[in-house]
């Protein structure tokens, strides 16, 4: 075997599987682009607490109904948010996934982001 050559593996097929790197990466680059600005809205307690997140899994706007601040309850209130931000935050994670395996096929690429 030649050094540094790979059994069955030509210099032509090395240079295409980098050139489809190249190419996947860019892909990947310009699809989470594009998901940074993407928004997910969620909610709570039938639609009394709102969230909405961004791809980058920030949070950019919480909506409370005046129904449910209640002096007496807070804790209540609180679960609201918490369950309607975690939610959001599992749909951008979601989207980020879905939009990753349109591009790499299903393989387990970890996240960079």
């Amino acid at each position: 075997m030649a050094k540094g050559k790979f059994p069955g593996m030509g210099g032509g097929n090395m240079n295409n599987m980098m050139k489809q790197m190249q190419k996947m990466q860019k892909q990947m680059e310009d699809m989470q682009a594009e998901l940074e600005v993407k928004e997910v809205e969620t909610s709570s307690g039938g639609g009394a607490v709102k969230v909405t997140a961004n791809g980058k899994k920030e949070i950019l706007n919480i909506s409370i109904d005046e129904s449910v601040v209640d002096k007496e309850d807070i804790e209540m209130l609180q679960d609201l948010i918490l369950v309607a931000v975690n939610d959001a935050l599992n749909k951008a994670e979601e989207m980020m996934t879905n939009e990753m395996k349109k591009i790499t096929g299903g393989l387990n690429i970890p996240n960079l982001y």
